[in-house]
């Protein structure tokens, strides 16, 4: 491990890279940043008829903001104080946050005050069937909004050749997501595996239990789940486990 160790962020490659480059820097870390996620709006908005409306990230937040979205009598819901944050900068009033940063999290918020409720979730084309799953169990008439996509960008995966020559002391991924195409890039830079088997020599760091899964499935071993789902707490524990290796 050298003085300052080098750990990679997949964040998109907005505000978010830019940010939290400047946290691990002052967290004593040398980042290499490597955007796996590419935002691609759809020009959908939201029903504003529904009982809840529910939003799973900034960039929902600001996309619905953009286009003007009003939630007249609609309840405001609100995966993480990120999202939060983001539709209160936005002018709206978040009526709910679950205590656990997660679909599942906001299912059982929801659970008992919900049956025959409309629910609009808000997000990207790729989240997680539980939160639908579990509204509607739960009694529900759910519709889903699909705010943008995610793809990802050209050129990704300089981190994939870092961990794969065992260069890398740390990675951090913020979704599932994240984790599937750092190893597609692996996969065509044709060091999928050696990248596999330098992140097993590094601390993999994981912003959440359905993140953690993902990554374990796909063979790499996870050392960090903090207890909350915020990117700050994220870093700050895995460049803190990199000190005690």
């Amino acid at each position: 491990m050298t003085d300052r160790p080098r750990v990679a962020v997949f964040r998109p490659d907005d505000e978010r890279i830019t940010e939290a480059v400047a946290l691990l820097e002052e967290l004593g870390a040398d980042p290499v940043p490597d955007p796996m996620l590419e935002v691609a709006p759809t020009g959908a908005s939201p029903r504003g008829d529904a009982d809840y409306a529910v939003f799973t990230s900034k960039t929902g937040a600001e996309l619905i903001a953009d286009a003007g979205w009003t939630p007249g009598e609609t309840t405001v819901c609100a995966i993480g104080d990120p999202t939060a944050a983001a539709l209160e900068s936005a002018g709206y009033t978040v009526d709910l946050v679950p205590e656990e940063f997660s679909s599942s999290g906001l299912v059982d918020a929801l659970e008992g005050t919900c049956d025959g409720a409309r629910i609009e979730v808000a997000r990207s084309d790729h989240g997680s069937s539980v939160l639908l799953d579990g509204v509607n169990d739960a009694g529900a008439y759910v519709h889903e909004t699909v705010l943008y996509r995610l793809t990802r960008p050209d050129g990704a995966g300089e981190s994939a050749e870092l961990a794969a020559a065992g260069e890398l002391d740390a990675a951090v991924f913020t979704s599932s997501l994240t984790v599937e195409h750092f190893l597609a890039a692996a996969d065509d830079r044709g060091v999928r595996d050696e990248a596999v088997a330098g992140l097993a020599e590094a601390v993999v760091a994981v912003i959440g239990e359905p993140t953690a899964e993902t990554a374990r499935a796909h063979g790499l071993s996870v050392d960090v789940v903090p207890d909350q789902a915020e990117f700050e707490e994220l870093a700050r524990d895995a460049v803190a486990a990199v000190g005690q290796d």
